[in-house]
Formats: C-alpha cells, sequence, structure tokens
C-alpha cells in the first residue's frame, strides 16, 4: 500500500502557478486548495508518495 507525505502551502495570489509549478518538479501532487484562517489567502495541500 502506498504511504503519502503531505504538505500545506500558503499561495500568493500573484504567483500561484509558480509556486505550484515549483512543488509539481518536485514531485507533489495537488489535492485541494482553500481559503486560509485569516478567509482571504489560499492555502494549497499538496501529496506525494513517502520516499519521492
Amino acid at each position: 500500500m502506498t504511504q503519502w507525505e503531505y504538505a500545506t502551502v500558503p499561495l500568493i495570489v500573484h504567483a500561484t502557478k509558480q509556486i505550484l509549478d515549483q512543488w509539481g518538479e518536485d514531485g507533489w501532487e495537488l489535492v485541494q486548495v482553500v481559503a486560509g484562517p485569516d478567509g482571504q489567502n489560499l492555502v494549497a495541500y499538496l501529496k506525494r508518495p513517502k520516499g519521492a
């Protein structure tokens, strides 16, 4: 069974694509984007297989 590791990443609105592209190059898959605790900023949740 695959084991996963997870990351939460704050997203800067004017640099969202660049941030996600960089994490994607490192093997991370975007799971979900939600509003941050302040309700204004966004937070991305990512996963990748452990050991990747």
